[in-house]
C-alpha cells in the first residue's frame, strides 16, 4: 500500500477510476494520502446495487458535496426507491451541473406510485442553460418543464428520452427547440399500466442538424400528427404499433442511408416515398404500397415475416430493388409467428436476382408450403447468389426435413453454398 501511496495524484486517480464510484469513495479511509483522491474523479456512476437501497440517499448527501473536480465528464444516477425526496435529487444534479458537466444519465422511479399521476420535479432550471452538456439521457417519473425564455443547450448532441411519464408532443417540441446542434434523438413514449390510451398530441421533429432519429410508440399511444423534417438525417427508426396514427408528414431526408420501419398503418405509401433512397432497410408492415416506387440504392433488405401479407411485400420489394445484395427474412423481437399468404411470385424475375443478390438468409424458417416456396424461388432464380443460410427451431422443422426439402431444389448459381443452422 505504501508503494501505491507514493504514486502521483494523476496515477492514483487512474487507479481508482477502475473501481465503482462507491468503492472509490471508500478508498479515502485507507490513509490520509488517499483521503482526497476520489474527489477529483471525472466520472460519477451511481447505477449499481445501491440504486434500490435507501442507503443511496445518505451516501450521496454525505459525499457528493465534497466532490471537487472542475469538470465532470459523466454523472449517472439510477434510482428505484420509495419516497425519495425530489429536493435531494435536484441538489445532486445542481452540484453535477455546476462542474461543466458533459453527460447526464438519470433513471428515476418511485416504486410506491409507479402508476400514479405524480411526476417528479427533479430537474433544476440550471439544466436548461448548461453550455457544456453534450449527452442527456432521461428515464422514468421525471417532469420535463422547459422554460419558455432565455434557455438553450448549445452543445447538446445526443438526447435520449425513455418512458418519461410527462412527455408528450408539446414538451418534446419545446425541448428540441433549445437544442440547435442536436445529432442523435431517441424517444420511447410511455403509457402507464393503468391507462388504456394516451394522446401525445402533435409530435413534430424539426431539427436541421439531426443525423439519427428513433421514435417508439406502442399500441396505446395516440398521435394527432407526426411530422419529421430533418435534412441531415442518416438513420431513421420508426416503431408505431397504433394503427390509427396515419396522419404523418415525413419529408426532406435527402441523405437518409438506413431505415427501420415497424408500423401498423393501413396506408404506408407516404412513408415509403420518403425512404426510397436508403441503402439498408428493415421493415415490418401489414400494408402493401402501390406502384411507382424504386429503391435504386437499396443493398441490404431485412423483412419481418410475422404478418400475413409479408410474402406480397417481399415480392414487391424484390421487384423494386434492382441493386439488392443481401436479403434477410427474420422476425422482429416480440413479434409472433404468423403464416404468410401463399407465395405469389413476381410476374418477372427481379433484376437483383440477375445481377446483384449475393446473400440470402432466413431465421425462424417454419417450413410451411409458403416458406418453402419462397426459399425455392430465391435459390432457383438468383444467379449471383454465393451463400444461403436457413435456420429454424428443431421443434418446428427438423433439420433433416429441411435438408431434404431444399437441398434437392435447383439453383441458378452453381457457386451458391447452402447452410442449415
Amino acid at each position: 500500500m505504501d508503494r501505491i501511496s507514493a504514486l502521483s495524484d494523476e496515477l492514483l486517480l487512474k487507479i481508482i477510476s477502475l473501481l465503482t464510484t462507491r468503492e472509490a469513495v471508500f478508498t479515502s479511509t485507507l490513509s490520509k494520502r488517499w483521503e482526497c483522491v476520489w474527489k477529483y474523479l471525472p466520472k460519477l456512476d451511481f447505477t449499481s446495487e445501491l440504486s434500490h437501497r435507501p442507503a443511496l440517499t445518505g451516501f450521496l448527501n454525505r459525499n457528493l458535496p465534497l466532490h471537487r473536480a472542475p469538470v465532470i465528464e459523466s454523472f449517472r444516477l439510477y434510482i428505484a426507491l420509495e419516497r425519495t425526496k425530489h429536493e435531494d435529487v435536484r441538489m445532486w444534479l445542481v452540484i453535477a451541473l455546476s462542474r461543466s458537466l458533459r453527460e447526464l444519465d438519470i433513471s428515476y422511479h418511485d416504486v410506491s406510485d409507479y402508476n400514479g399521476p405524480r411526476r417528479r420535479d427533479i430537474l433544476p432550471s440550471s439544466l436548461y442553460v448548461c453550455k457544456s452538456l453534450v449527452v442527456l439521457k432521461l428515464e422514468g417519473q421525471i417532469l420535463l418543464d422547459v422554460p419558455l425564455r432565455l434557455v438553450c443547450l448549445p452543445s447538446l448532441k445526443t438526447l435520449k428520452l425513455k418512458k418519461v411519464t410527462s412527455l408528450d408532443g408539446e414538451s418534446l417540441g419545446r425541448l428540441l427547440s433549445i437544442c440547435p446542434v442536436l445529432e442523435n434523438l431517441s424517444v420511447v413514449f410511455f403509457i402507464g399500466r393503468d391507462c388504456n390510451v394516451a394522446n401525445m398530441g402533435n409530435v413534430i421533429v424539426r431539427v436541421l442538424s439531426l443525423q439519427r432519429l428513433t421514435l417508439l410508440m406502442d399500441y396505446r399511444c395516440k398521435l394527432d400528427r407526426l411530422e419529421i423534417d430533418a435534412p441531415s438525417l442518416k438513420y431513421l427508426k420508426l416503431v408505431d404499433l397504433n394503427g390509427g396514427n396515419e396522419s404523418c408528414l415525413i419529408e426532406n431526408m435527402p441523405v437518409l442511408e438506413e431505415a427501420y420501419v415497424d408500423v401498423r398503418y393501413d396506408d404506408i405509401e407516404s412513408l415509403i416515398g420518403t425512404i426510397t433512397y436508403v441503402k439498408r432497410l428493415t421493415i415490418c408492415s401489414r400494408a402493401l404500397y402501390g406502384d411507382g416506387f424504386v429503391f435504386s440504392q437499396l443493398e441490404d433488405l431485412k423483412l419481418c415475416d410475422c404478418t400475413v401479407g409479408a410474402s406480397m411485400l417481399l415480392s414487391r420489394l424484390l421487384i423494386d430493388s434492382p441493386n439488392l445484395r443481401a436479403l434477410n427474412i427474420f422476425q422482429m423481437k416480440k413479434h409472433y409467428d404468423t403464416d404468410m399468404d401463399l407465395w405469389n411470385q413476381p410476374s418477372h424475375v427481379p433484376a437483383c436476382f440477375e445481377s446483384s443478390l449475393q446473400t440470402f438468409s432466413w431465421s425462424g424458417y417454419l417450413g410451411g408450403v409458403q416458406d418453402r416456396d419462397v426459399a425455392v424461388y430465391v435459390l432457383k432464380w438468383a444467379n449471383c447468389l454465393k451463400t444461403a443460410t436457413i435456420s429454424s427451431n428443431e421443434q418446428y422443422v427438423p433439420k433433416l426435413e429441411m435438408l431434404k426439402d431444399l437441398s434437392v431444389s435447383s439453383r441458378a448459381s452453381t457457386a451458391c453454398q447452402l447452410f442449415f443452422d
